[in-house]
């Protein structure tokens, strides 16, 4: 798969995420691929890791529930073989209290026939904690 080919594989995979279209979110994940949002556990129960479709399909859909991202604006893409990074600004919506805040993350995504295999994403998950208290 070639650069362009991933980023427009990540690019949907966002604007799925973007209108909470959880099923066109998990689509662009390979059969056994997995999501681990980085943090400490104790801290916040959304970290952690899951694989395989029907976890993903789980997992994104409590995230799309509770937060809404109301804007990604991409600031760096990096691709090399069948691994990219994508850093965003995001703006989120807490969909239980409302509130609103700014925040970046860097996703660190690996490809495997076509799809996303492993994404691990850095958050910040001591400013999430703080919303949703």
């Amino acid at each position: 798969m070639d650069r362009e080919g991933m980023l427009d594989v990540i690019r949907h995979a966002y604007a799925a995420r973007g209108k909470g279209d959880v099923n066109g979110l998990v689509a662009a994940f390979h059969p056994e691929g997995q999501f681990n949002l980085v943090g400490d556990n104790s801290a916040l129960h959304l970290t952690g890791s899951v694989r395989g479709h029907e976890p993903l399909l789980a997992a994104f859909t409590q995230f799309i529930a509770h937060f809404d991202f109301q804007q990604r604006e991409i600031v760096t893409e990096v691709v090399e073989g069948n691994h990219a990074a994508v850093r965003s600004r995001l703006v989120i919506r807490h969909v239980p209290t409302g509130k609103v805040f700014n925040t970046e993350v860097l996703d660190l995504f690996r490809f495997q026939d076509g799809k996303i295999i492993e994404l691990i994403e850095y958050a910040d998950t001591a400013l999430v904690k703080a919303v949703i208290s």
